[in-house]
């Protein structure tokens, strides 16, 4: 049996002295969707955070394994270059860089050699993909743009940077149902043309379960994984609500 492509053990992570995450532990294979859910205050965002290496939360113990690497004590930057990308809840604003300036310096910390024609066909390529017009890129990242246009600049990211584990951290949060329809078949599109791609989707709702099939769904709460199961454990969780797995 192949080990798993991203293989949490028994983390641990505290902010300012306080434990969040409690013995987590999450194997992952590769190129498969999965889902964690769970209600707010549960530890969600401080694992996808933790993942992508925030210097504000403390590993505690227990180890991050990705494609047979210990992630734990790598920086950010690291993170990003050996294939891991965080799509934010809350995504930042930037004045004064365009998102295809942002985007050309992301790719070529990626891909070393790459050159300007290179990049350029692959953004013209991945704006076609998700039905962007041309003109999205040239806007100020996220400054100005609706929560639904947010989120479509988060999934361009994805089309070009082409990541190996993309982390989706409530990526359907404050989507109208058209937003959350018109960011989910982008994110279909992507993995389409990258099979391989593993999924982390953390969300709160699982309506968005409907448009990102998932192949299994983990139920978090006070800082670590209690529940796991397959799509229909999601349903359930629509129907019951969180306090019914108390």
């Amino acid at each position: 049996m192949l080990p798993p492509f991203l293989d949490i053990k028994n983390l641990s992570v505290t902010i300012d002295k306080t434990e969040i995450l409690k013995d987590l532990t999450l194997a992952m294979p590769k190129g498969e969707t999965h889902a964690i859910m769970g209600p707010n205050g549960s530890g969600k965002s401080t694992l996808a955070l933790t993942l992508m290496g925030h210097p504000k939360f403390k590993i505690t113990g227990g180890s991050i394994i990705f494609e047979n690497e210990d992630l734990t004590k790598l920086p950010v930057y690291k993170r990003a270059q050996a294939g891991i990308f965080l799509a934010f809840q809350h995504p930042y604003e930037i004045e004064g860089v365009t998102l295809r300036q942002f985007l050309y310096q992301a790719y070529q910390a990626k891909y070393k050699n790459a050159g300007v024609r290179e990049f350029e066909k692959k953004l013209v390529d991945a704006c076609k993909l998700l039905n962007l017009k041309p003109a999205f890129v040239e806007r100020e990242i996220n400054v100005g743009l609706s929560g639904g246009e947010k989120k479509q600049a988060e999934t361009l990211q994805l089309a070009v940077l082409q990541p190996k584990l993309a982390i989706l951290d409530e990526i359907d949060s404050g989507l109208d149902i058209d937003a959350l329809k018109r960011v989910c078949n982008g994110i279909n599109a992507v993995k389409k043309e990258n099979p391989e791609m593993t999924l982390l989707v953390i969300t709160h709702y699982p309506r968005i379960l409907h448009y990102l099939e998932p192949h299994a769904v983990h139920v978090m709460r006070e800082g670590a994984i209690v529940q796991s199961g397959t799509k229909e454990l999601a349903l359930e969780l629509e129907a019951r609500g969180y306090e019914s797995n108390d």
